[in-house]
């Protein structure tokens, strides 16, 4: 990954991050995307401790000027662009009878619209460097749960954006993968309305509906992200790789 372009959406924090930092410290060039400017400078600084090289971007991926600059930007700056992480999303709780349609679009429009554009703007600079992408989807893409179906719905999608899109694009040497992570601890429940309370239980919960008996970490999460997106992976398309703690294998409990 040395010297290799990786643009990161999602960045200020949790697996964003995490990947991002990863990147950067295996000599990547990451241009990291968020909404937070105070947390992507931060981040950029503490890349800068161990000599990793990191670029904040900041910009709200639900304007579509805003993506196309994003991508018009990398291509000029930095000569191409390697691997594409779509890392943003967002995640509201409620049902079938709860879910506003003002929330139900916005989970729809940052966890895939948004995904599908970004794709779209960056296919020409992955089709002249064979690069590659990597979504963050969820084990609610594959498994159903309640009291988020706005958020399965749109994981659901993403997967199959990713399996079309790979097929689409593998006669341009594009890989497009994506991992489907369990319970990890991010900041995702808490701006979906969890109070402090509320996801220290949740967290305790989530610890006996994972069969190893924990949550997930960013970082482990990043660890994927980064193997799907190297080398070593290199024969890997179209797949949504379960990193879950065996959650994905279990019935509702």
């Amino acid at each position: 990954m040395k010297d290799k372009v990786v643009l990161v959406t999602g960045a200020s924090s949790g697996i964003g991050r995490a990947t991002s930092l990863l990147f950067a410290s295996k000599g990547a060039k990451v241009c990291a995307v968020g909404r937070s400017e105070k947390e992507l400078f931060s981040l950029r600084d503490e890349a800068h401790k161990f000599g990793g090289w990191v670029k904040p971007i900041l910009a709200d991926l639900r304007q579509t000027m805003q993506i196309e600059r994003i991508a018009s930007e990398i291509g000029e700056s930095n000569g191409g662009l390697d691997v594409l992480v779509n890392s943003a999303g967002v995640l509201l709780t409620g049902s079938i009878e709860t879910t506003t349609l003002e929330d139900w679009d916005k989970q729809m429009d940052i966890n895939v619209r948004t995904v599908f554009r970004m794709m779209k703007s960056c296919v020409p600079l992955l089709r002249k460097s064979q690069g590659n992408i990597v979504n963050v989807s969820s084990v609610a893409g594959t498994r159903s749960f309640p009291n988020v179906i706005g958020y399965c719905v749109s994981k659901a999608a993403l997967d199959q954006l990713t399996r079309c899109a790979a097929l689409e694009l593998a006669s341009d040497g594009i890989r497009v993968n994506a991992v489907n992570p369990g319970v990890v601890v991010t900041n995702l429940h808490r701006r979906g309305g969890m109070d402090e309370e509320a996801y220290s239980d949740f967290l305790e919960h989530s610890e006996s509906t994972h069969p190893l008996g924990r949550v997930g970490h960013s970082n482990e999460i990043a660890e994927l992200i980064y193997y799907l997106a190297n080398e070593n992976a290199a024969w890997i398309t179209g797949v949504t790789y379960a990193i879950d703690g065996g959650r994905a294998l279990t019935c509702a409990r």
